[in-house]
């Protein structure tokens, strides 16, 4: 039972201080993340939020912090951002893709390196404009000289020492540190969005509950479907040759090579957004311009408003970079390549050339339930606030939050549950 494995988990000493560590962090993550900077205007900040969704977005990458302007405002989104743009530039680099892909853990320490000295600047320059963009809102006041260099030093040491604390999580807890402090940003808002669904039922009455019943239902099958094709695999066999060295006889076993439905992840649903979300910022912006120029954005602005154009928009640009993605980070012919290395082969296909193809061939199949499944969870959010006119629970209804909190609560679960294994074993 889990109750069972709870009381385990808690016996075992190693991972309860892991599990206490972490929670701790977390704690620490929390308060910083609701000290606000001073010279605040809370009426405009939230009018500010309303208007521009894609702040939504990396408040959701903040854990709320960005919301209430705290010193820790960009959260992680500075290092998430380096760790991508390094990715992409391995396709440009040829000497960074072997880094990352062939020169074992020490290159990809050092590739880890590199993202973290890129994490400052990148810091800087957000932090420069977020508080630039909230002065001519304003969202805060007009500030100092000084005053802005040291808001930014603030900015840039908040990202610097969150992502030191993922770094220690990843290195003295349990999971991925950077994951698992998003993780706690998006569900930190749960206790509120409880509070708020209780008050607006007390003041709709009893009308108001088959709304949340259907709310519920329809979050409930959507965390099994993103279960579901999260964890499915596409197995593709693998078969090693017996190889004869010294006196002792290896290979000759058969294995598989899972291929994940979904292996771009949420990044597919980040880089639509942004897309998405750019030009309507941008015909924001100019609408007040007067002549061709205010025209030509009030007609874009209008254009993105319509949740059909949106819709479709969204759904499309997601697919396409889930495509994107996939080819810029998953690559059948290093792959086969290794497997030809090792005396791995698949039944029925020859190695080298052919084994690439193949795995092109199924990569690109299993690829279209993937993209299609992305670009569903991408837009769920609007058709079922459109249902059920809840506005709460975000996280529960699809989107990059919901991807975020089944992939990482998953790997976190394996995680603890390899620990307990281990300690079976060693106790056998």
């Amino acid at each position: 039972m889990w109750y069972q494995k709870l009381i385990q988990i808690f016996k075992l000493r190693d991972l309860r201080n892991k599990i206490l560590f972490v929670l701790a962090v977390f704690v620490v993550f929390r308060i910083m993340a609701n000290t606000p900077i001073p010279g605040i205007n809370a009426e405009n900040l939230r009018d500010f939020f309303n208007q521009f969704q894609m702040f939504g977005l990396l408040n959701v990458f903040t854990g709320g912090a960005l919301d209430n302007l705290s010193i820790v405002m960009l959260g992680l989104g500075p290092y998430i951002t380096a760790v991508i743009i390094f990715q992409l530039l391995t396709m440009i680099f040829p000497q960074l893709e072997k880094m990352y892909k062939e020169e074992g853990e020490a290159g990809r320490k050092k590739f880890n390196q590199y993202c973290r000295i890129a994490t400052v600047p990148f810091a800087a320059l957000q932090g420069y404009g977020m508080l630039i963009l909230f002065q001519r809102q304003e969202v805060i006041s007009q500030l100092s000289p000084f005053l802005l260099f040291t808001s930014i030093l603030t900015i840039i040491a908040g990202s610097v020492f969150l992502m030191w604390l993922g770094e220690l999580i990843s290195e003295k807890g349990i999971g991925n540190g950077v994951s698992l402090l998003i993780l706690a940003g998006i569900i930190a808002g749960f206790p509120n969005d409880i509070r708020q669904m209780i008050l607006q039922t007390q003041t709709a009455g009893a009308a108001r509950i088959p709304s949340l019943i259907l709310f519920f239902v329809m979050a409930l099958v959507i965390i099994t479907g993103v279960v579901l094709v999260n964890e499915a695999r596409r197995n593709i066999p693998v078969s090693y040759a017996k190889r004869v060295r010294g006196m002792k006889m290896y290979g000759g076993v058969s294995t598989y090579l899972p291929l994940n439905i979904n292996p771009a992840g949420v990044i597919p649903i980040i880089f639509a957004l942004s897309v998405m979300l750019f030009p309507s910022m941008i015909a924001n912006f100019l609408a007040g311009a007067g002549g061709t120029v205010g025209s030509i954005a009030q007609s874009v602005g209008v254009a993105f408003q319509n949740p059909w154009v949106y819709g479709v928009l969204y759904f499309i640009l997601v697919c396409l970079f889930t495509y994107f993605y996939t080819a810029v980070t998953f690559d059948p012919k290093a792959i086969s390549t290794n497997l030809q290395k090792m005396g791995g082969f698949i039944p029925g296909i020859r190695p080298g050339q052919s084994t690439a193809n193949f795995m092109y061939y199924i990569l690109n199949r299993v690829l279209l339930i993937g993209a299609l499944f992305l670009g569903t969870i991408a837009v769920l959010p609007s058709i079922v606030q459109g249902v059920t006119a809840v506005q709460q629970f975000q996280f529960l209804i699809g989107g990059t939050s919901l991807l975020i909190v089944v992939s990482v609560a998953l790997e976190t679960l394996r995680q603890i549950k390899a620990q307990l294994q281990m300690h079976e074993y060693e106790t056998f």
